[in-house]
């Protein structure tokens, strides 16, 4: 077969963006004279959750896991050079997605681009935010309406643009099954799609069928994982026949990109994760029927910290090599006809249809969130307790740990520190703009945004409008935030014990033992302070102290340190644990310390998880902190015997 046969591989994406626009648009420049076909663009937390980078909040967050957005400069720097009509832009933004779209088609239109043409995507799902991922901002109805408000406007305007892309990528790193996978994200389409049926004229709404995309994830288990994709083939064009009536079979297709799985990478022995990369974008790429149309691969070095450029060039010729220098693209597909293959797609599909039939018996997605949050964190608790007991083999992790020290990982530079200038600059930058713009015209546009919310009106014509007045994206949200009302999604973690006692024995006498020295049950506050939303470990670290006898507070995600050493005090916690995965526990830390001291709380032991590097865990241990636990302490076990020990010294804590 000569190579102009061979089919179009997919769009070669790398998953970028930090410290500020200018530093990333130069990343973004370098990775597409590298060959990378499409941009796909993190955002840091204030902007994912409609915050300015000088708020409370955004405090030690500014540029950690994705650039600073805050007004319409931002944007334009971000894009300085690349001519956005021919471009396909992915951008990874759910809450503020009208806003950032607005921002976005506001850069395109000073660069001359017809807005017509403009092609890419904002993610826009909001109800895996409130089962996994943390960025919301608002209760799940009027979220719900932003997201159509988005997609009816895109059909007028950007016909080429997907208005949502529903992720199911963040449900298996909360812990789901293929099953739930599959049901919980096409329930999340159905939800999305049964409310915009009437934000469009009936005989466009099939050709917004086809608009809807799909963001997975690929875990280690390929050959599930294979089938899961076509599992999601299958069943979506199930629904979209029956469902909705869609005759063409254009616009049932399952259209969908992919980031291989991000929470099988380990600390331990991070050259590994090499491997498990490319075994898992084989599960994507294998089956011409249910291939990705674009594919992003993290680092090698993630679970470490934030990968270089050469880290995220390195993942990029994996891509480059597997689809010009293999075969793969000059066959149809390779496993039609399986029998083997066959058997696993129609039982995952019988599983997900269970599930799917549940959630909609509920009201569907937005009704089934509470449900769906606590079926994701006991599935999360059984996937841990499997590697744990070692069920699970996961290699220089519970077997085979023994391993020489990897050069890849030494000396200076092995991993990239975020420039800690960038925060003070981009807030800089933030009042210089501020200062700079026509203020009345701002807020005219606000008050116009206002109104739209209020109305039930559109809102992406005045976001755009405000977008070009100057306004920031802090006050988008604070707008948006009064019209619709703020949200606290619910933990998933019942205070009630569950049935999970086997093998806690040994410590749950422990933790009686304390309790009555202490006078009272032994209180464990955990805490998630600044905005980072990944709470699954905070999640299961709660579960786990609540079955081994504990007395827990966890109130979920995104308080301040204030918040968290108040409830301390309030609670009369005898210890409280902190989870930040964003990369901004030093200042986070320093500031809560600080005000446990303030308090007369000295004598709270606290502990914090995430990831850290050894240099920050030294500097967090000098600032008081008790235990510092990092991804490779995954034995929750270990950590529970820990927190027995430093409540009473005289406890025997694990060896």
């Amino acid at each position: 077969m000569t190579e102009t046969q061979k089919d179009r591989p997919w769009l070669f994406r790398t998953y970028a963006g930090h410290s500020t626009a200018k530093a990333s648009n130069a990343l973004y420049r370098t990775n597409l004279s590298k060959g990378q076909t499409g941009l796909s663009v993190a955002f840091d937390l204030p902007t994912q959750t409609g915050y300015d980078s000088d708020h409370e909040l955004a405090r030690g967050e500014v540029g950690k896991v994705g650039v600073p957005v805050s007004h319409l400069g931002d944007m334009r720097t971000l894009f300085d050079e690349i001519p956005l009509e021919q471009m396909n832009t992915s951008m990874t933004i759910n809450a503020t997605a009208p806003w950032l779209l607005a921002l976005y088609i506001a850069v395109a239109e000073e660069q001359g681009a017809d807005v017509s043409k403009l092609q890419g995507t904002v993610q826009n799902d909001i109800i895996k935010e409130y089962l996994s991922r943390g960025t919301y901002v608002c209760p799940p109805k009027p979220s719900l309406r932003m997201i159509t408000d988005v997609a009816a406007y895109t059909r007028e305007h950007l016909p080429k643009w997907n208005p949502m892309n529903v992720c199911s990528y963040h449900l298996q790193e909360a812990g789901a099954t293929p099953e739930e996978e599959l049901a919980f994200a096409l329930a999340t389409a159905t939800a999305v799609l049964d409310d915009l049926k009437g934000k469009v004229p009936a005989e466009a709404f099939p050709q917004m069928v086809g608009r809807i995309s799909f963001f997975v994830n690929a875990g280690i288990r390929f050959v599930t994982e294979m089938c899961k994709m076509r599992a999601f083939v299958e069943l979506w064009d199930e629904i979209c026949q029956e469902r909705y009536g869609v005759e063409d079979p254009k616009f049932r297709r399952f259209r969908y990109g992919v980031q291989v799985n991000s929470l099988g990478l380990t600390e331990q022995q991070p050259e590994n994760n090499v491997y498990r990369i490319l075994i898992e974008m084989l599960a994507v790429t294998l089956s011409k029927n249910a291939r990705a149309r674009a594919v992003q691969l993290p680092a090698w070095n993630e679970a470490l910290g934030l990968p270089r450029p050469w880290d995220q060039q390195w993942s990029l010729r994996m891509q480059q090599i597997f689809a010009y220098e293999t075969d793969l693209l000059e066959y149809g597909d390779l496993f039609d006809g399986n029998p083997a293959v066959t058997k696993k797609v129609e039982a995952l599909k019988e599983g997900a249809r269970a599930e799917l039939a549940q959630i909609d018996a509920m009201g569907g997605a937005v009704a089934a969130i509470e449900y769906m949050k606590s079926r994701l964190v006991e599935s999360n608790a059984a996937r841990i307790g499997r590697i744990e007991v070692g069920e699970t083999t996961v290699v220089g992790v519970n077997r085979w740990t023994e391993a020489a020290e990897s050069p890849l990982t030494s000396g200076d530079g092995a991993i990239m520190v975020a420039d800690p200038e960038a925060e003070a600059d981009q807030i800089n930058r933030l009042t210089a703009w501020r200062e700079a713009r026509d203020e009345a015209a701002v807020q005219a546009a606000l008050a116009e945004l206002r109104t739209a919310a209020a109305s039930g009106a559109n809102v992406m014509p005045a976001s755009i409008k405000a977008a070009k007045a100057g306004a920031t994206t802090g006050e988008w949200g604070d707008v948006v935030r009064a019209a619709f009302g703020q949200y606290r999604a619910p933990t998933g973690v019942s205070r009630n014990p569950s049935n999970r006692t086997e093998g806690l024995e040994e410590i749950r006498a422990q933790v009686d033992a304390v309790s009555d020295k202490l006078g009272r049950r032994l209180k464990f506050l955990v805490g998630k302070p600044g905005l980072d939303g990944h709470s699954n470990g905070a999640e299961q670290i709660a579960a786990r102290a609540r079955d081994c006898g504990m007395d827990i507070s966890y109130e979920g995600i995104r308080l301040t340190p204030g918040e968290i050493v108040d409830a301390a005090k309030a609670e009369e916690a005898h210890v409280v644990g902190l989870s930040i995965l964003s990369g901004s526990h030093i200042p986070l830390i320093e500031d809560l310390m600080g005000r446990m001291r303030a308090e007369g709380l000295s004598h709270v032991p606290v502990i914090v998880g995430g990831i850290i590097p050894d240099a920050d865990a030294e500097r967090l241990r000098a600032m008081g902190v008790a235990r510092v636990y990092t991804p490779k302490d995954f034995e929750l076990n270990r950590i529970m015997c820990d927190i027995v020990g430093i409540v009473d010294p005289t406890a025997v804590a694990a060896e």
